[in-house]
């Protein structure tokens, strides 16, 4: 982009300095999708998907290679793509109606459908600076999947909205395939993906690692974490990390509360993470962060220190480690993945960043009856307890 060109010739003028080596978001990518076709595209973060749908959808152009897209394309690839911040809602819909060659009249056709999806009925004459990021999504989406694309490309859509929501958008997909149009769905959503695709390209490290049936690709991409399990708590060489790297994290430790190591983690264990990290520099006010998920891609939670108020004015150079206690593991049986961050003081200045591990769950009798819970129950429990009136 000009801007990001305009940038770099400020930091590096016409010197005669040495360029930096190159770094290929995409190297080799080459694909067909048929009409009618849901494709999911799965990766880690940083793996290039975001590029991908990025050079489909026209924004950034290659550096070698061609893109052929037969028919109307729309695209969903950030909250509030397309939109200007200073129109209302209902100017937006009609925007987003032109860009994608549509007649004021076939927007109007639909209008009513768009703002009955979207939810935002109430506030469609309020300009959408004033919108929530999930208000801009459902509108974003909405506009998106009635004016009837040929091809729709969506980025991490159901990152974002509620469980009622995230449903609309799924059944609107499926409408989309049945109507013979093309779908590409980016998701760490890996349940979503399998239910919705017939087929997944898994993009590693910038190259299609694997391109076939969805569940057989969730199955190989699910298994490529086995490596992490084996090697245990050592984080050290773990591939294709995020962020500046001032800061990064080195192991992990699953701990009882006395400090001693866990050999088995069960439900509702009490249980402490120590994450260790090694610091090159001072870092000032870190974010130490912790996401977990179902081993299909879902977010069960998302939590740092900040959320309990908890401050770290700076880290010195050197090694250390940080610990998350656990009072009760109120997780069924099963194995699951976490996924680590450690941020600055600007939510942009990342550090270090999706840093994967595993936890496998052990069956336990939590409620002390004999009987043992199960992955068949759910993901979570409940401490809870019956009385007979």
């Amino acid at each position: 982009m000009l801007r990001e060109r305009l940038v770099e010739m400020i930091k590096r003028p016409f010197s005669g300095m040495k360029e930096t080596e190159s770094i290929w978001a995409l190297r080799d990518v080459s694909f067909d999708s048929d009409e009618g076709e849901v494709v999911g595209i799965i990766g880690r973060n940083g793996a290039g998907k975001s590029t991908l749908l990025k050079i489909l959808s026209r924004i950034t152009y290659p550096t070698l290679g061609k893109v052929r897209v037969n028919g109307r394309v729309a695209s969903l690839l950030e909250v509030g793509t397309g939109f200007h911040d200073e129109l209302t809602g209902r100017e937006n819909i009609y925007l987003n109606g032109s860009i994608l060659g549509m007649r004021k009249r076939e927007v109007e056709e639909r209008f009513d459908a768009i703002v009955d999806f979207s939810g935002v009925e109430q506030f469609l004459d309020t300009p959408i600076k004033h919108y929530s990021s999930g208000m801009r999504l459902r509108l974003g989406f909405a506009v998106a999947a009635h004016l009837e694309p040929d091809v729709l490309i969506v980025d991490e859509v159901l990152a974002v909205g509620d469980a009622g929501f995230q449903k609309k958008c799924i059944r609107a997909m499926e409408g989309l395939r049945n109507g013979g149009r093309t779908v590409l769905f980016v998701s760490h959503n890996l349940a979503a993906v399998e239910n919705l695709c017939s087929r997944a390209i898994w993009i590693d490290a910038g190259k299609i690692r694997m391109d076939g049936e969805a569940k057989e690709v969730i199955k190989a991409y699910m298994g490529s974490f086995a490596d992490e399990r084996i090697s245990g708590s050592n984080l050290s060489g773990t591939e294709n990390r995020l962020g500046s790297g001032e800061i990064r994290y080195t192991r992990f430790e699953y701990l009882s509360p006395d400090g001693t190591p866990c050999a088995v983690v069960r439900s509702g264990d009490a249980l402490v993470l120590r994450l260790h990290y090694h610091a090159e520099e001072t870092i000032r006010d870190p974010s130490f962060g912790f996401r977990l998920f179902t081993q299909m891609g879902t977010l069960i939670t998302q939590t740092g220190h900040l959320l309990h108020g908890i401050h770290i004015p700076k880290i010195e150079p050197g090694d250390g480690y940080i610990e998350l206690e656990i009072d009760s593991l109120n997780l069924l049986p099963g194995q699951y993945s976490f996924s680590l961050w450690i941020a600055g003081q600007s939510s942009k200045e990342l550090f270090d960043g999706d840093v994967r591990g595993s936890l496998e769950v052990e069956v336990a009798d939590v409620y002390k009856s004999g009987r043992m819970l199960d992955s068949t129950q759910g993901i979570v429990y409940f401490p809870q307890r019956w009385r007979v009136g």
